[in-house]
C-alpha cells in the first residue's frame, strides 16, 4: 500500500464517511417517517388544498334542472370568483386539476388553447394528464402541454418505441414553507376512451408500479404528497348525473391505489366523475380520497391540519385534522371573474359563426347514459340518413351536453358532439353486429344508442346472455346475414371496448366529420322534435 492509499484508507475515508452519515441523518426521516427521538419543536401548520377535475371546457353554467333550489350551476369565470375568495380568506392554498381540461368546442377550435388559456389566468399549480388531453392526437398534446407554467404530469405514460418519458412523472410546490410533493398518472382503462389511432405509440403502465419509487424519493423532501389520478371507469355522461347515484362509477381504483402504495397522503382522482361529498379515508393508510362531478358544479376544497416535528434525526410530518367538501358552484351567486370572463369573450368572439341559431327544439333533448336517449335516438338517426345504412350505432359516451329548449346555437350542437370523429361505414355481419350490442349491454361505456334497431334485453342475464331479440327495420335479425351501419370513427377502431367493430369491413365513403354532419342536418331541419322511443326495451 502506497503512502497516500494508506492516507486515504486510515484518515480521509473514515472522516469521508463520517460526513456523509451526518449528511444522510440529517435528511433522512423528513416527512411520514418515524423519529425516534424527543422532538425538540413541534409546528402545527394550515394549507387548503383545492381542486378541479374533468372541466372538459364546460365555460358557462348549465342549467341545473334536476335541483329545484339551484338555477344554474359552474361556469369557468363563476368558479375562478370562488377561488379567488377562498385564496384571499386562507392563508396557505394550493390548486391542482385530475385531468381532462379538453372537450367542447372553443377547445376543438383551438387545440386546446382556450382551456389551456383559463387555467393560466386562473393560476394553477399543477394537473394530471387525462385522456381527453389526446383528443387531437398525442402529438399535439406533446407540444402544447409546454405553454403552460405549471407542470403537466404523466407519470405512468411512456413512449412506446424509446421507453422515454411521455411528461413530467412528478413536481415539489412549496408556498409559504410548505412543500408539497405531487405525482400525477393516467389509469389503463382511461386510455381506452378516446379513438385509438390518438393515442398510438404511447404506452399507459401499471399506476401503482409506476409510483411507489417517487412515492419513497419524495417523503423525506416534503410535508405532504398528493398524487392526482385520472382512472377508474369512464364517468356516465349524463347532465343531471349527481342526480343519479345509481349510475355513478365509484373511486375503487382509487381505494386499490392507496392499498397498494403507503405514503400517500392525498389522492384526487378524475375520469369516473365520482362525487365525493367528504374526503373518504382509506381504513389501512389513511389516505384521503376526493373527486367532484366533473364539469365545474364543484369546486373540491381539502382543508388539512398537520404538525412538523423537528428532532435529533430529521423532522416528520403528521396530519392531525381534515376537513373536506365539494363546494356548489352556484352561479347566480358568483360574480363572474372579470379577467377570466373577458378572455373568454374574446375567444367566443374570434368565432363568431358558433351563435347561429341553427334550429329550434320544441323541448329538451337530453342524453341518458344506461338507457335509450332522445339525444341518442336523433344523433343515431342522422349518421344512419348520412350514410344511407341499414343500422346507425352512437355512443352514449360521445354524447357531452343536451340540447336546450327553443332556439339552438351552433355552440350548443358542438359542444353536445365535440370530437373529431369522421362518420365510418361497415359491413358487418349479425353475428358481429350481436357481439355489439352484448358489449352495450355490459354498460361499461353506457348503453349504445341505435337507430333502424328494436332491441330487446334483459340486465339480470349474465354478461353475453343480455340480448333477447334483435329486429332490423321490422325484420329479424340473422347472424350470418350482412347489414350496412354507419357509427364515428371511435367505434370503428374497436374504441371504448367495443372490439367486435374491428371485425367488420370498411366501406369506402366520403370523409367526413359528424359535427359537420350534425350542423347540415340540423339546420336543414329547421325544427326538431323528439325522435320515436322505444328502440331498447328492458324485459327486467
Amino acid at each position: 500500500m502506497t503512502m497516500i492509499q494508506l492516507f486515504f484508507s486510515t484518515i480521509l475515508q473514515p472522516v469521508l464517511m463520517f460526513s456523509i452519515w451526518l449528511v444522510a441523518i440529517s435528511i433522512s426521516g423528513c416527512a411520514h417517517s418515524e423519529a425516534t427521538g424527543a422532538p425538540t419543536s413541534v409546528e402545527t401548520r394550515e394549507v387548503t388544498l383545492l381542486f378541479t377535475n374533468d372541466f372538459e371546457s364546460a365555460f358557462d353554467p348549465i342549467p341545473a334542472f334536476w335541483d329545484p333550489q339551484v338555477e344554474n350551476l359552474g361556469g369557468i369565470a363563476h368558479i375562478a370568483t370562488l377561488i379567488d375568495k377562498i385564496r384571499a380568506r386562507e392563508d396557505v392554498v394550493f390548486l391542482f386539476d385530475a385531468g381532462d381540461i379538453f372537450t367542447g368546442v372553443l377547445s376543438k377550435k383551438t387545440e386546446g388553447m382556450v382551456p389551456m388559456e383559463m387555467m393560466i389566468t386562473m393560476d394553477y399549480d399543477a394537473m394530471a394528464i387525462g385522456n381527453h388531453e389526446f383528443e387531437y392526437g398525442w402529438e399535439s398534446f406533446a407540444k402544447t402541454k409546454d405553454r403552460l407554467p405549471f407542470p403537466v404530469l404523466g407519470a405512468n405514460l411512456f413512449y412506446a418505441e424509446s421507453g422515454l418519458p411521455y411528461a413530467q412523472a412528478f413536481t415539489i410546490v412549496e408556498r409559504e414553507g410548505v412543500r408539497i410533493g405531487v405525482i400525477g398518472i393516467m389509469g389503463q382503462d382511461a386510455g381506452t376512451a378516446i379513438i385509438p389511432s390518438n393515442i398510438k405509440g404511447i404506452d399507459i403502465r401499471d399506476p401503482a408500479e409506476t409510483i411507489r419509487p417517487y412515492i419513497d424519493m419524495l417523503k423525506p423532501q416534503v410535508d405532504l404528497i398528493v398524487v392526482l389520478t385520472h382512472q377508474g371507469k369512464t364517468a356516465p355522461m349524463q347532465t343531471d348525473d349527481e342526480a343519479h347515484p345509481e349510475i355513478q362509477r365509484g373511486i375503487e381504483s382509487e381505494i386499490q391505489l392507496a392499498g397498494a402504495v403507503p405514503g400517500i397522503d392525498v389522492i384526487f382522482s378524475g375520469h369516473a366523475d365520482s362525487g365525493t361529498e367528504s374526503p373518504y379515508v382509506h381504513p389501512r393508510t389513511g389516505t384521503l380520497i376526493m373527486q367532484t362531478y366533473g364539469q365545474g358544479t364543484r369546486l373540491g376544497s381539502l382543508l388539512l391540519r398537520f404538525e412538523r416535528a423537528s428532532g435529533p434525526v430529521g423532522t416528520s410530518t403528521k396530519i392531525t385534522s381534515h376537513n373536506g367538501q365539494l363546494i356548489p358552484v352556484v352561479s347566480n351567486e358568483l360574480a363572474a371573474h372579470p379577467v377570466v370572463a373577458e378572455k373568454l369573450a374574446a375567444y367566443k368572439a374570434q368565432f363568431p359563426e358558433l351563435q347561429e341559431t341553427l334550429c329550434f327544439a320544441e323541448e329538451r333533448i337530453s342524453r341518458r347514459y344506461n338507457e335509450e336517449s332522445d339525444l341518442g335516438n336523433l344523433y343515431a338517426d342522422i349518421i344512419r340518413a348520412e350514410a344511407g345504412a341499414e343500422i346507425g350505432l352512437m355512443p352514449s359516451g360521445a354524447l357531452r351536453a343536451d340540447l336546450p329548449a327553443g332556439d339552438v346555437p351552433l355552440i350548443d350542437v358542438i359542444d353536445s358532439f365535440p370530437f373529431t370523429d369522421r362518420v365510418a361505414q361497415l359491413e358487418m355481419t349479425g353475428s358481429q353486429i350481436l357481439a355489439v350490442l352484448e358489449q352495450s349491454l355490459t354498460l361499461e361505456r353506457g348503453m349504445l344508442q341505435v337507430s333502424g334497431l328494436k332491441v330487446k334485453y334483459t340486465l339480470s342475464k349474465p354478461f353475453g346472455k343480455r340480448v333477447q331479440s334483435v329486429a332490423v327495420n321490422g325484420v329479424k335479425l340473422k347472424p350470418d346475414s350482412h347489414y350496412h351501419v354507419s357509427t364515428v370513427e371511435i367505434m370503428a377502431q374497436g374504441g371504448d371496448l367495443y372490439h367486435a367493430f374491428r371485425e367488420g369491413k370498411r366501406i369506402a365513403s366520403e370523409d367526413v366529420k359528424f359535427s359537420d354532419v350534425l350542423t347540415r342536418h340540423l339546420r336543414n331541419a329547421g325544427t326538431v322534435g323528439l325522435p320515436p322511443k322505444g328502440r331498447l326495451l328492458s324485459l327486467d
